[in-house]
C-alpha cells in the first residue's frame, strides 16, 4: 500500500505528491525533481560526492524518488553547492504536499550506524524551525565540512516550512554520524508524509497548516 492511496475520499486518491525546480545564480546551476510517493530510487550527480551518497541513503530509507543534476563553484568550496541543493529539496517537498490535507504530520525515528545513534523529529508545520545538536569527532570527512551539515538541513526546513529537530545522540565515527542522520531524516519525513485514512482535512485544530 502506498502513501497516497489507501482508502481516502476521492479528494485524496491518485493524487500525485511531486514536484520539480531549476535554480541557476552566479554560484550553482540546479535541477531537482522529487516524489513524495517513490519507490527509493535516485539519480544523483553533483560536484560533493559525500553529499551525493547522503541524498541516496536519505531518498532510499525514505521510499522517494529524486533526481538532482547540480553544478556549483567548487573551486571556492562546497558551501553554495550543498545550501542550494537544500534549498531546491525543500522547495520541492513543500510544493509537492500541497495543503497537507490527510498526512500524518509528525514522525520521530531513531536510527543506529554502528556505534553511531541519531535521532531525527519533524513537524510538517508550515511554522520552519530548525535545532541541531550534534558533536562531530572530525571536522572533515574526506573532502566534505561537517558544518555544511547544518547548513543543508537548516535551508530544507526553511524552504519546506517544517519544523525540525536533528540530534546525534552519540558516536565516534564521524561519516557513521551524518549517515545515521540523513537515514532518519528519510524515514522521519516518510512517516510524516505518509496518508493516514483516519484524518480528515488537515491534522490541526486551526483547520490549515
Amino acid at each position: 500500500m502506498d502513501k497516497q492511496n489507501n482508502g481516502l475520499d476521492l479528494q485524496n486518491k491518485g493524487a500525485v505528491r511531486q514536484a520539480e525546480v531549476d535554480r541557476k545564480t552566479n554560484e550553482t546551476n540546479i535541477q531537482l525533481a522529487f516524489a513524495v510517493d517513490g519507490t527509493g530510487k535516485s539519480e544523483i550527480e553533483t560536484d560533493v560526492p559525500f553529499l551525493n551518497h547522503m541524498l541516496d541513503l536519505f531518498t532510499k530509507h525514505g521510499q522517494f524518488d529524486l533526481n538532482v543534476q547540480a553544478r556549483g563553484d567548487i573551486d571556492i568550496d562546497d558551501h553554495h553547492t550543498v545550501e542550494d541543493i537544500g534549498i531546491c529539496l525543500g522547495q520541492t517537498l513543500r510544493e509537492a504536499l500541497g495543503d497537507k490535507r490527510g498526512i500524518k504530520r509528525y514522525a520521530s525515528v531513531f536510527v543506529p550506524m554502528d556505534e553511531a545513534l541519531a535521532q531525527v523529529v519533524i513537524d510538517v508545520s508550515n511554522r520552519p524551525h530548525f535545532e541541531y545538536r550534534a558533536e562531530y569527532p572530525s571536522q572533515q570527512v574526506g573532502s566534505f565540512s561537517t558544518e555544511l551539515v547544518h547548513e543543508f538541513l537548516w535551508k530544507l526546513a526553511l524552504e519546506a516550512r517544517i519544523t525540525l529537530h536533528v540530534i546525534v545522540h552519540y558516536g565516534q565515527n564521524t561519516h557513521h554520524m551524518i549517515e545515521a542522520i540523513f537515514k532518519a531524516l528519510g524515514r522521519a519525513l516518510d512517516e510524516a508524509t505518509t496518508i493516514d485514512p483516519r484524518v480528515t482535512g488537515v491534522p490541526s485544530t486551526k483547520g490549515v497548516l
